[in-house]
């Protein structure tokens, strides 16, 4: 009977012991890993994600809001620790030269693929047949225009400090475009609802993964393909005198962080580098907080309590 209690008793041990994420009895350093929040909701659900397994794991975790480019002198100085979503439509020069310091680290791809371009709904193509071309914006620039730009069309672009060089492209693209930059996320997409609801006409910037071009029909602006000698060579492409004539890059979405932070927390940085998502189920949560009302954290405990053998796979 002892033995059979003595095997029971380790039997139970055993199974508490795999019920817990491995990291929680060794974590490595109880000062506070601090992922940097930005002004999207998509990121404000990876972020969120990443942050509730890492306490999952043990791990004592900050939000900290920070600019999107910007961030990277916090990132270098130790003063922030993890960005979970560097996109390389926008971010991928601030990103490769931070890297070059040497004090930033690649934690490797999101799952997700990024566009983000200039875009409208299908009912503007009606008023303006020759689209997805670029070469059709300035045939059509007063179907794109509002009292404001008349006679020049109007672009709508993200928030100044997303990057993405809209301004420029429309520049040296020679477009007849004034380039309105919304305040913010929320703005940019209210907008956007508000144009659809009444067929109005709307040229603006939508990325994916999001919930918009599941959402409505549309199209992205087909300019010149990016290469990096678009955006680091004037001479490269139509206009010789000025870069950024073409569309911006489209790919990856990456993780990076500080670099002394993976010897300072190994386990934790690990799982940021398992990190993966996909597009759809990304702009599904999105519209779940924009369209439905529901607040990050409540899609985040749901998908945290959907996913548990997912996300338990990054800890180890």
């Amino acid at each position: 009977m002892k033995t059979c209690a003595k095997s029971l008793a380790t039997a139970v041990l055993a199974a508490a012991a795999l019920a817990v994420p491995p990291a929680v009895a060794a974590v490595e350093s109880e000062d506070p890993i601090k992922l940097t929040i930005h002004d999207w909701t998509g990121q404000y659900i990876t972020t969120n994600i990443m942050g509730a397994v890492l306490e999952e794991m043990g791990y004592n975790v900050e939000y900290v809001q920070a600019d999107y480019i910007a961030q990277f002198a916090g990132l270098e100085a130790g003063d922030l620790h993890v960005a979970m979503e560097m996109w390389e439509t926008t971010g991928k020069d601030a990103m490769e030269a931070s890297l070059a310091t040497g004090k930033t680290v690649d934690l490797g791809e999101t799952g997700m693929v990024a566009i983000e371009e200039w875009w409208y709904p299908m009912y503007m193509k009606e008023k303006c047949p020759g689209l997805p071309d670029w070469n059709a914006l300035n045939e059509c620039a007063e179907a794109f225009a509002t009292p404001e730009t008349h006679p020049k069309g109007r672009y709508l672009g993200g928030p100044v400090t997303w990057g993405g060089y809209d301004d420029e492209r429309a520049d040296a693209l020679g477009l007849d475009y004034e380039v309105v930059h919304a305040g913010t996320d929320a703005a940019l997409f209210a907008e956007l609802e508000s144009a659809m609801q009444r067929e109005a006409p709307i040229l603006l910037w939508i990325y994916t993964p999001h919930w918009a071009p599941i959402k409505y029909e549309g199209e992205w602006v087909d300019f010149p393909r990016y290469t990096d000698e678009c955006y680091k060579d004037p001479s490269w492409g139509m206009n010789p005198d000025k870069a950024y004539d073409c569309g911006k890059p489209r790919g990856w979405i990456k993780k990076v962080g500080w670099k002394d932070g993976e010897a300072k927390w190994p386990k934790a940085y690990q799982a940021v580098r398992n990190f993966t998502i996909s597009n759809q189920e990304m702009g599904e949560m999105v519209g779940q907080v924009d369209l439905d009302g529901r607040s990050v954290d409540e899609v985040v405990a749901d998908w945290m309590t959907a996913n548990k053998d997912r996300w338990m796979a990054w800890t180890m």
